[in-house]
């Protein structure tokens, strides 16, 4: 961490040139943050609601699907990124004695940064449907951090083995593919009563994570104490096995990049 303090300078420039980059060629640049999980929300809405004429026990079902879909594709997105963060600035590591934890971090802080702007069209969407707008909002900030926090152990445990392995990249892809349905993004968890799958989805760790991002935007409420305290044990069992094993590999990184 004081390494990290140390080179603050250079974070916050990487994730100003993560942010430009990504948008670099877009005619539209960051209204892409809040334009893709939209369109996929109206796309999810339209065939669920309409076609398969599914019901929310609660209600609203736009802002339900549209608040995982802004938590999974920060997780998702985030994790992809920092995966392949260290190969991307390997001339950098290359000739310089900077920390390695600062690239997946950068990738971390960027895409906080975007799941922030894309929570803009869900409070539009909050307010043209009527959802009740709670004081609960307010503890968004927290869950956020708890989300950042899960997500940068993920990544820093799997980056080191994007750069000793080329195919991780594109197995983790398929496992993030596999979990997103074991999760709760788009489905509510009551429709899995007396399934097998269950247990499954219950004991999925991102669920924990997800739900305590989506407690106060759909239900209005802030998380349970016990919920949170699981929560908060998950990310933080997360953050350390990821910088354990992170920091163990550090030293053999320049050497495969």
């Amino acid at each position: 961490m004081r390494e990290i303090f140390r080179y603050r300078d250079l974070v916050f420039a990487l994730v100003s040139r993560e942010l430009k980059v990504r948008y670099r060629r877009s005619a539209i640049g960051f209204v892409w943050t809040m334009l893709q999980p939209l369109l996929t929300m109206l796309v999810l809405h339209v065939v669920f609601s309409s076609i398969f004429r599914f019901k929310m026990t609660n209600g609203n079902y736009a802002v339900y699907v549209l608040a995982g879909l802004l938590f999974w594709n920060f997780f998702s997105q985030s994790i992809v990124a920092s995966m392949n963060s260290l190969k991307g600035n390997a001339q950098l590591l290359r000739k310089l004695p900077i920390p390695t934890e600062v690239f997946p971090l950068s990738t971390v802080i960027s895409g906080v940064i975007n799941l922030c702007l894309a929570l803009v069209p869900l409070l539009l969407i909050l307010i043209a449907t009527h959802h009740p707008l709670t004081p609960a909002l307010f503890f968004l900030p927290v869950s956020i951090l708890l989300a950042a926090l899960f997500t940068l152990g993920a990544g820093l445990l799997l980056s080191p083995f994007a750069v000793f392995f080329s195919d991780v990249v594109e197995l983790v892809g398929v496992v993030l593919s596999i979990l997103l349905y074991m999760t709760p993004v788009i489905y509510p968890m009551q429709i899995l009563e007396g399934s097998r799958f269950r247990p499954l989805v219950r004991f999925n760790p991102v669920r924990s994570i997800l739900e305590v991002f989506r407690d106060p935007i759909y239900f209005g409420k802030v998380p349970p104490l016990t919920h949170l305290s699981v929560s908060l044990g998950i990310a933080l069992l997360a953050l350390a096995v990821g910088a354990f094993v992170f920091r163990r590999s550090s030293d053999r990184i320049p050497f495969y990049i």
